[in-house]
C-alpha cells in the first residue's frame, strides 16, 4: 500500500490510469495461457493437419461446443462425471459453460470465460435464436444474451433429461434444416415461433451425439453400432400414430463396426471372447457416440458429406463414405486396416465433432481415463484400471482443429446485411448455410421474401434452394403457389421437402389444384420423389378419395415390394386404413405386405395402441443405472461401494458364488435375507449378524429389485444377469423354514 500510494503521489492522473490497468492485467494473466500440447502419438489421414485449439488449464472434461457469430467456441464441460471409479461426486455443482477466445490472434486459444458455472452434469449446447440452448438435467434451458452474460432465461422442457443414467440421457440439440432442434436418446423435438417453445413427439434417435446431412436427414448411433440413420426426413414416417416404423427410421448404415487401434484398449467387456484379439487390440467398437456428417466444404470433394464417427475407448476416429439412393443411405468404412485419425495417447477420448465457420472439422477431447460410468463397469475393468491408474486423468481436456491447406477465414460475421445473407445460404460450408438462414428468419422483414422465392426457384443453386425455402418457413411467408412451384422443380430433393410442405395447405379448395401436378410427379417416376408422394397422397384423400387413391395405386403397381414404399403409404393413411384396404382389395394390386401392415395397423387402432412416442412422457431410467443408486444407498454401507466387503459386517459381493448364477438365488437374498455362517469364494464367514431383507420395504417395487440385481450381477460378476419383476414377485412368496432370513443350507437346496 505503502508503495502505491508513493507512486500517487510521483504521477499524474493518466500514468495512474495505465497502472491500475497493468495491475489488473497481471492479476489476469493466469487466464491469458497457451497451453503446448505434443501430437507425436497421433496419426492423421496424409493430407490433414491436427491442431490443438485449446487444454487444460482453459478447460477440463469438455463434451460439447458451439460456435457463435464471430467464431467463439462454446464448451460444456463435465467434470463431475466419473471423477472417481465410485462414480462419487456426480451430484456436485462443478460443470460449467465457458467462452473460449484468442486474445493474441494466433490460432491458438488463450482465454477462457465463464458463461455459467455451479452446473450438475451439463451436457449439451446449441447457438439459436439469438441466445444459448443448453442442457443440465433435469431441464432444458434457452436463455438470452448481453454482454457475454445469461439474462431472461426461461425453462424450455423440465423434463428433458429427468431420468436415468449420464450415459443414457437426452443430449445433441442439433437444429436441422426444417427448423426444428432434434436430440439423441430422445424422442421429442423443439422449436420456438412467434416467441413460443414448442415440443412435441418425433422418433427416438441414438444415444450420444446427433448430426444431419444436407438434405437434413438425421443420423445418431449407439456404443455398439457406428452408424445409424433415417432414410427419410424426420416425423415423415409417424404421420400415423398407430403405425411403427420399421425400414426407414434407425437403420443400421454400417454392417462393419471393425475398429483399427494404434494400441492395446481397455474396455469393460474386454474378457469376453472375440472382444480383443490376440494382442489385446479392440475388434468392434464398444463405445461408438456422436457421429457428425461432415457439410464444411473445406476438405477435398471426396470428404462431402462422409460420416466421421467418434470410438473414444479405442482412441480414434472413423471415416465413413456414404451413398445416397434416393429412398435409402448405404455406408462403408473409407479404409481397411487404418482410421482416419488415431492416437497412443490412452486418455485421447473424442466425445464430439462439429463443423466450424471455417469449414475445418473440431473434436471435443474429454481427455479423461475413465469413461464407463460406474453403473456398468465389471470387475475386470475395474481391476485393469486400478493396474494401469489411468483413473489418475482427471484434470485435463482439449479441443482439436482437423484442417487441409484448402481452410479459409470464415466468410461469416454478425455485421452482415441482408443481401450478403442470401448470399450465404448457397455458401459451400453448412455451418454458414445454416447461421444465415436463422439469421434470416429472425429479421422478420418481409421485404426480403420475394428474393427468397426467386431463391427457392433458382436450380443454378440448389443448395440455397432449399435454405431459402426453410426461411419462408421459418418467417410464416410460405405460400401455395410458391410450393407448388417448388414441386416442379428439377431439384428432387426441393421437391420433397415441397411436398412435406403442401400439406400446411391441405383443403377441398386446393385439392383440384394439386391433382394434376401429383399426376406429373409420378409420370417423372423419381425414387426419392415416390417416397414423399406416397407418404402425402392418403393425407390429400379426406377430400377426394377415389383420386388420390388410384394414385397409391400406381405407385405400388411400380414397387408393390417396396417395404419403404409401403411405409410411406401407411404414414399417410393415418384415420383411412380401412377405406384404403376396401379399394385395394378391389384393385389389379397384390401385395401381401402392405396387407399385413394395414390389418395390423386398424389392430392398433381398436386396441388404442400408439407408436410409443405419443405416449412416452419421459426416458425411464435404466436398470442398471437405478439399480446403483439403490445399492449405494442400502447396501454399499456394508458390503463397501466395491463390492469387496467389510471386515466384521458383511462379506465380499465380489466374484461370490452368491452373485454369479443361479440369479434366484440372489433374489432370495435381497428379498428375504440370511443369517448364519455363509461360504463366499471358499471362505467361511461366520457374522455375529443376519443380513435383513428388503421385503418389508413397502418403498422398494418388484422392479427396484431387478435393478440391484442388474447392477449386482454386472458390477461384480462376469456375466450379467437380470430377472423380471414378475419372478421377483414370484420368488416373494418363497419362504425359509423360520419364515424370516434362508440360512445358506436352505438357499443351496432351493437352488
Amino acid at each position: 500500500m505503502y508503495i502505491f500510494q508513493s507512486q500517487i503521489k510521483r504521477f499524474g492522473i493518466f500514468q495512474i490510469s495505465l497502472l491500475i490497468a497493468f495491475h489488473l492485467m497481471m492479476s489476469c494473466s493466469s487466464s491469458y495461457k497457451e497451453t503446448s500440447v505434443a501430437l507425436d502419438d497421433y496419426e492423421i489421414e496424409t493430407g490433414f493437419e491436427l491442431q490443438v485449439l485449446a487444454a487444460e488449464p482453459l478447460l477440463r472434461a469438455p463434451v460439447a461446443m458451439s460456435f457463435d457469430d464471430v467464431g467463439r467456441i462454446w464448451v460444456v464441460e463435465m467434470p463431475g462425471y466419473m471423477s472417481n471409479m465410485e462414480g462419487f461426486g456426480e451430484e456436485e455443482p462443478n460443470g460449467s459453460i465457458k467462452i473460449l477466445e484468442d486474445v493474441d490472434n494466433d490460432g491458438v486459444m488463450d482465454h477462457a470465460k465463464i458463461f455459467l458455472d455451479s452446473l450438475v452434469l451439463p451436457r449439451a449446447i446449441s447457438h439459436v435464436y439469438g441466445g444459448l440452448l443448453y442442457a443440465e438435467p433435469p431441464y432444458l434451458y434457452f436463455t438470452e444474451i448481453e454482454h457475454d452474460k445469461p439474462v431472461n432465461r426461461v425453462v424450455v422442457d423440465s423434463l428433458y433429461a429427468a431420468d436415468g443414467n449420464p450415459e443414457h440421457q437426452p443430449n445433441g440439440l442439433v437444429m436441422n434444416i426444417d427448423n426444428w432442434i432434434y436430440s439423441a436418446k430422445s424422442n421429442f423435438r423443439y422449436r420456438r415461433l412467434n416467441g413460443v417453445w414448442l415440443k412435441e413427439p418425433t422418433t427416438f434417435r441414438g444415444q450420444w451425439g446427433i448430426s444431419k446431412d444436407n438434405f437434413g436427414r438425421l443420423y445418431y448411433n449407439n456404443n455398439a453400432t457406428q452408424l445409424i440413420a433415417d432414410y427419410v426426413l424426420p416425423n415423415l414416417m409417424v404421420k400415423n400414430h398407430y403405425a411403427n416404423p420399421k425400414y426407414t427410421v434407425n437403420q443400421i448404415l454400417t454392417a462393419d463396426q471393425r475398429v483399427y487401434p494404434l494400441q492395446p484398449t481397455l474396455v469393460n467387456r474386454g474378457y469376453v471372447n472375440g472382444v480383443l484379439d490376440a494382442d489385446s487390440l479392440l475388434v468392434n467398437v464398444t463405445a461408438s457416440c456422436s457421429p457428425l456428417i461432415y457439410r464444411g466444404g473445406a476438405f477435398p470433394l471426396e470428404y462431402s458429406q462422409n460420416a466421421f464417427v467418434c470410438i473414444p475407448e479405442a482412441n480414434l476416429i472413423k471415416r465413413n463414405t456414404l451413398r445416397f439412393h434416393g429412398d435409402s443411405i448405404t455406408a462403408r468404412q473409407a479404409w481397411e486396416g487404418k482410421e482416419f485419425l488415431a492416437s497412443l495417447d490412452k486418455a485421447f477420448r473424442p466425445v464430439s465433432l462439429a463443423d466450424g465457420p471455417d469449414g475445418s472439422l473440431y473434436i471435443v477431447d474429454m481427455h479423461k481415463g475413465v469413461i464407463q460410468h460406474r453403473a456398468y463397469a465389471s470387475p475386470y475393468y475395474k481391476k485393469k484400471v486400478k493396474a494401469s491408474q489411468i483413473d489418475t486423468v482427471l484434470k485435463y481436456g482439449r479441443i482439436l482443429k482437423v484442417s487441409t491447406n484448402q481452410i479459409k477465414t470464415s466468410s461469416f460475421t454478425n455485421q452482415l446485411d441482408q443481401q450478403q445473407l442470401l448470399n450465404s445460404l448457397n455458401d459451400t460450408n453448412g455451418w454458414i448455410r445454416d447461421r444465415a438462414q436463422q439469421k434470416l428468419i429472425a429479421t422478420r422483414d418481409s421485404d426480403l421474401n420475394p428474393l427468397l422465392g426467386s431463391l427457392v426457384l433458382n436450380e443454378e443453386k440448389p443448395l440455397a434452394q432449399l435454405h431459402a425455402l426453410y426461411v419462408l418457413e421459418g418467417k410464416g411467408a410460405l405460400s401455395f403457389e410458391l410450393l407448388k412451384k417448388s414441386a416442379r422443380s428439377q431439384n428432387s430433393q426441393l421437391v420433397a421437402h415441397a411436398l412435406v410442405q403442401l400439406e400446411k395447405f391441405i383443403s377441398a379448395e386446393h385439392t383440384l389444384n394439386i391433382l394434376p401436378l401429383y399426376k406429373d410427379l409420378i409420370d417423372r417416376d423419381d425414387t426419392l420423389i415416390n417416397i414423399y408422394l406416397a407418404s402425402t397422397l392418403g393425407r390429400w384423400a379426406q377430400f377426394s378419395e377415389e383420386d388420390f387413391f388410384t394414385l397409391i395405386i400406381q405407385l405400388l403397381k411400380m414397387d408393390s415390394n417396396n417395404s419403404i414404399l409401403n411405409e410411406a403409404i401407411l404414414s399417410g393413411l393415418s384415420d383411412r386404413e380401412e377405406v384404403f384396404l376396401s379399394f385395394l382389395h378391389n384393385s389389379e394390386v397384390q401385395t401381401d405386405l402392405l396387407n399385413k401392415e394395414l390389418d395390423y395397423i386398424i389392430t392398433n387402432k381398436v386396441a388404442n395402441k400408439k407408436n410409443p412416442i405419443f405416449t412416452r412422457v419421459v426416458l425411464a431410467e435404466d436398470n442398471r443405472t437405478k439399480g446403483a443408486k439403490l445399492f449405494k444407498q442400502i447396501c454399499a454401507a456394508c458390503h463397501g461401494i466395491n463390492g469387496k466387503g467389510i471386515n466384521g459386517l458383511a462379506p465380499p459381493l465380489e466374484y461370490s458364488e452368491y452373485v454369479s448364477e443361479p440369479v434366484e438365488r440372489l433374489a432370495l437374498i435381497l428379498l428375504h435375507g440370511v443369517t448364519g455362517p455363509i461360504h463366499v469364494n471358499g471362505k467361511l464367514y461366520e457374522l455375529n449378524q443376519s443380513m435383513p431383507g428388503l421385503i418389508a420395504n413397502d418403498a422398494l417395487t418388484d422392479k427396484d429389485i431387478a435393478g440391484i440385481i442388474s447392477y449386482v450381477t454386472n458390477a461384480f460378476s462376469k456375466n450379467p444377469k437380470w430377472l423380471s419383476p414378475e419372478k421377483i414377485k414370484e420368488l416373494r412368496r418363497v419362504k425359509s423354514k423360520s419364515g424370516g432370513e434362508f440360512t445358506e443350507k436352505e438357499l443351496l437346496k432351493l437352488y
